[in-house]
């Protein structure tokens, strides 16, 4: 006889499994083993029934497009749990997430790669404005560039909601979409009074956004920034978090930031909204690497003490210290004036900035008041790094120590004294004879081993350019599309010298060199609109070459070298050198490079070519025209380079918008020639919102004129050794400084 089960005697029976025997009445609840579930149905069904001290592991393997949600009341001794049956061996990939409601919740060992989340967050202390997770906690779970398609599509990857959550050991890295990496949610329906505790995560490098909105930690809105969340941010890495000038960004009172590692990351820990902060004994490490910097304060009654900053190269908002000159009677979403600030004890080491009055203009009016800076030590750096601008009057220094000498810039409270330097155990470097000042010599970094999880590679390297195999690449038709086809990340093609005709547009969605002969020419010609099309992933490096345009299609919007708009492409390296593009004259608009909107590269370089007879622009990067403070290239950088007959600007290179949350773009021009360039336009080159411009040891012939429009921030245009002939004089609405 065959026996027949119902599906729902088979439920019922999973259900019982999983629930395990009852104890009698007095008797403590008998332990409960883990039951693995192997489908969203199992997952389902068993979330139905889930009591005090409840664990389901999911079973190891891909979980395709799963949302996952975990409701539920346990308590502090039998929290309700969800796990990996081995962890690191449960992916969650397409479009999942994860969402809690309920009390002492705990989830476990998962990992998000490989995907993106369907909603606006990967992992969420709530399941709707009603149903939160208090006193519940996310440990050990990793997310992994697990990235919107579009960076311009905006997400949270974890959301706190509620009160008494933590988060804890996890690993995050690789957010390259907009939005701020965890936030803590705040408003009097979702809770004020959070108390949520947020230690010993890995927050891996998450590279520049080119816009606001690249936090990695953001506590709070200026909305509810006049009260406390008392949130504690403890013994975490930050590690090559680059998103924008605000690394952390505090907008809420009663927050601590304590022993905390800022490794190579570049803004600050900025005290934006909110009274009443303690930042103490974090350690900050720039290893010289551009705008890292340290702690921004603003606001009342903020204690920032003990802490440890060395190799900072930040200047500006990102200096190893800035104090800003505040709003008279700011808004919520302004800055409030910087009243009974301490600062004391802390140590800053070759640091190239500290900032005293910083923002200081027509609208921050407001000098720092009724604020100590006393016990620090400040040592190396090279030349003077305090910069002072506005009244120090209320900010009263003692017992601070500065070697070699004190700045003449301090008002007192600063003994200049030359002192020897040993680096200590903990790596940090101790000053003997400084006892009492700056940080306390027995600090100790947390390990980078403590954070996040052991399971799971803290990997900060990536495919870069050259790191490949060398492949041989012959003349012919579309040899070297094939070429290109099947080359692998990092790869560099060899041409032989000959005539190469390329018949498809190349697709560049990873690292990639091409390279002609050291003797000899490799000629390209190519019969699309583009040749190459720069994708997310890609980066490419020219040398060697010489590129015609002559047989190019007559079609709107040609170039040599194209980044689709919306592809995603960001953060890509585009390096030219020692070659030659030319013929670029079959319509009125044929660029060599053309930047679409919603791309972003960290370097554009020309070094060593000629570029002549281009009817449109050379480098194209002025699509962000909706100005929100975005752009297309974060530095461009051109180097003996000879430019003849252009029609376009040389660079059109545009940032609109007054928002302060980024560093560039940055361009330096140096040693190069321009022989009628700019001759359809009103530009040789076009500079909108730039914040540092150089141009050095240039000779401008029969040229238009070099623009330069400030639109936000503090720019800077350095000059020098620069010749015009029968070309007018740069035409600058900020004064030209003088270029070292």
């Amino acid at each position: 006889m065959r026996l027949r089960v119902s599906g729902v005697l088979v439920t019922l029976l999973f259900l019982l499994t999983m629930s395990g025997a009852s104890a009698g009445p007095g008797e403590p609840d008998p332990p409960r083993a883990p039951v693995v579930v192997r489908t969203q149905a199992q997952y389902a069904a068993a979330a139905k029934a889930l009591r005090p001290g409840d664990t389901i592991a999911l079973g190891n393997g891909e979980w395709r497009d799963f949302q996952i949600l975990l409701t539920g009341n346990g308590t502090a001794r039998l929290p309700i749990t969800l796990t990996a049956q081995t962890p690191g061996q449960v992916i969650l990939t397409g479009q999942s997430n994860l969402r809690l409601a309920g009390e002492f919740l705990t989830v476990s060992n998962l990992v998000f790669r490989d995907g993106w989340s369907p909603t606006a967050e990967v992992v969420s202390f709530r399941k709707s404005r009603q149903e939160r997770a208090n006193n519940s906690r996310v440990t050990g779970v990793v997310i992994d560039a697990f990235n919107k398609p579009q960076r311009d599509q905006s997400d949270h990857w974890v959301s706190l909601y509620g009160h008494g959550n933590r988060f804890d050991h996890n690993h995050i890295a690789g957010k390259r979409n907009a939005g701020a990496t965890l936030v803590v949610v705040r408003d009097a329906e979702q809770g004020l009074d959070n108390r949520h505790r947020i230690d010993h995560n890995w927050f891996g490098p998450r590279p520049n956004l080119g816009s606001n909105g690249g936090e990695t930690i953001r506590v709070g809105t200026s909305h509810d920034s006049q009260s406390a969340s008392r949130t504690r941010v403890e013994n975490n890495w930050f590690e090559g978090c680059d998103g924008e000038v605000e690394i952390v960004s505090n907008k809420s009172g009663g927050n601590v930031y304590r022993g905390n590692v800022f490794f190579h990351s570049r803004g600050a820990l900025v005290l934006r909204h909110g009274d009443g902060n303690l930042v103490e004994s974090n350690v900050f490490i720039g290893g010289g690497k551009p705008h890292t910097g340290g702690i921004r304060v603003i606001n009342r009654h903020q204690t920032v003490r003990g802490n440890y900053l060395e190799g900072l190269a930040g200047e500006g908002f990102a200096s190893a210290l800035s104090v800003m000159y505040g709003v008279p009677d700011s808004p919520l979403n302004r800055y409030a004036q910087v009243d009974n600030a301490i600062i004391e004890n802390n140590t800053f080491v070759d640091a190239r900035s500290l900032f005293l009055g910083a923002g200081m203009d027509g609208e921050r009016s407001a000098a720092p008041v009724n604020s100590r800076f006393a016990g620090n030590l400040i040592v190396g750096g090279g030349a003077d790094p305090l910069r002072v601008l506005g009244d120090l009057s209320g900010i009263a220094f003692s017992g601070n120590l500065q070697s070699p000498a004190a700045s003449a810039a301090f008002p007192g409270g600063v003994e200049g004294r030359k002192l020897e330097t040993v680096r200590g155990a903990s790596g940090l470097l101790t000053v003997p004879g400084a006892d009492g000042v700056g940080a306390p010599a027995h600090l100790q970094p947390v390990p980078r081993s403590a954070v996040g999880v052991d399971w799971y590679p803290k990997d900060t390297d990536k495919a870069a350019l050259d790191s490949g195999t060398v492949r041989d690449v012959m003349p012919g038709e579309d040899t070297l599309t094939a070429a290109v086809a099947t080359a692998g990340a990092g790869d560099q093609l060899a041409l032989a010298s000959g005539h190469y005709m390329v018949n498809q547009v190349l697709a560049v969605d990873r690292p990639l060199t091409i390279n002609g002969p050291a003797h000899g020419d490799a000629t390209i010609a190519f019969s699309r609109p583009t040749l190459f099309e720069i994708d997310r992933g890609g980066a490419l490096r020219l040398a060697h070459l010489k590129i015609s345009g002559n047989a190019a299609p007559d079609e709107v919007g040609n170039a040599v070298i194209r980044i689709r708009p919306g592809s995603g492409a960001a953060n890509y390296e585009l390096i030219v050198e020692r070659s030659r593009v030319s013929d670029l004259t079959v319509n009125r608009h044929f660029d060599v490079i053309s930047a679409g909107k919603g791309t972003l590269a960290d370097l554009i370089a020309l070094r060593d070519v000629v570029i002549d007879d281009v009817s449109g622009a050379v480098i194209a990067a002025h699509a962000e025209t909706d100005d929100r403070g975005t752009y297309n290239a974060e530095r461009v950088e051109i180097e003996n380079a000879t430019f003849r007959r252009i029609g376009g600007p040389v660079v059109d290179l545009y940032r609109g918008g007054s928002d302060e949350s980024t560093f560039g773009p940055e361009i330096r021009i140096d040693a190069s020639i321009f022989e009628h360039a700019g001759t359809g336009a009103d530009a040789s080159v076009r500079l909108q919102g730039v914040q540092r411009a150089q141009l050095t040891g240039n000779r401008f012939t029969d040229s238009a004129p070099v623009r330069f429009a400030h639109t936000v921030g503090g720019p800077v245009f350095a000059v020098a050794r620069n010749q015009f002939t029968g070309t007018p004089a740069i035409q600058s609405d900020i004064p030209l400084e003088s270029a070292r």
